[in-house]
């Protein structure tokens, strides 16, 4: 049986809030963490933000969800803006990537 299309908006509301959250939160904290570290490219261009609206992709954080959703594939995957990170611009590069990297998931 077919979701109705106000199940359909009921269900993207309930995913889409905790995913907001979570997206800006994780992307916010790669350019944190590369700031703490010496480059600060993301802070420039406005990335260090809880503001979600900086992190949205329009493909990956809109269409492609929005797609799979109503394909009814029973999974949900997107993707946001990757934050810049100017490796140069990071006090010890090759060891600095690797925090800027993992401590996020952390």
């Amino acid at each position: 049986m077919a979701e109705s299309p106000l199940q359909i908006l009921e269900t993207v509301a309930i995913l889409a809030v905790p995913a907001i959250i979570a997206i800006t939160l994780h992307e916010a904290a790669h350019g944190y963490v590369a700031r703490f570290f010496g480059d600060d490219t993301a802070e420039k261009a406005g990335r260090i933000t809880l503001n979600p609206l900086r992190h949205i992709d329009p493909f990956g954080t809109i269409v492609l969800p929005a797609l799979l959703l109503l394909a009814n594939t029973g999974f949900v995957f997107g993707y946001a803006k990757p934050v810049p990170v100017n490796f140069g611009r990071l006090n010890h590069p090759k060891r600095d990537m690797i925090w800027v990297a993992a401590r996020v998931p952390a």
